[in-house]
């Protein structure tokens, strides 16, 4: 089972990988920094990595981390966005979904636009 951390500000996190493509490939791109981007309850911020849609999801769930390929970035999502209705969470567009936040992903509400967000492998 491969595991990341991610830290934003005060905040730190860690999340399962799940068997994709997109998961291999950002797993191999690690560790990323960068500055963090805030659309409602997402996160998002562009990574070294370019893939084209996987099973790609129109809808994701509490704690999803998605790669959003129109533009080559990383998502958390933790809650609604604008794009969402009612209680669904809706990404911009479709995402390949990658990997699951462990425990609560309310925590990353905490961090503010433009903080400087890391993404690196936990090592077992």
């Amino acid at each position: 089972m491969r595991r990341i951390r991610i830290t934003a500000g005060d905040v730190t996190a860690t999340a399962v990988l799940n068997e994709s493509r997109t998961a291999d490939a950002i797993w191999e791109a690690l560790p990323i920094t960068a500055r963090a981007n805030t659309w409602g309850d997402e996160i998002y911020f562009g990574i070294p990595v370019r893939l084209q849609e996987e099973n790609a999801q129109e809808v994701v769930s509490m704690g999803d981390l998605g790669y959003w390929p129109p533009g080559h970035a990383m998502c958390i999502f933790f809650g609604r966005t604008p794009m969402s209705r009612g209680n669904e969470i809706r990404p911009a567009s479709p995402v390949n979904v990658w990997g699951k936040v462990e425990g609560d992903a309310t925590v990353f509400k905490k961090v503010s636009d433009g903080a400087r967000i890391t993404v690196e492998r936990v090592v077992e």
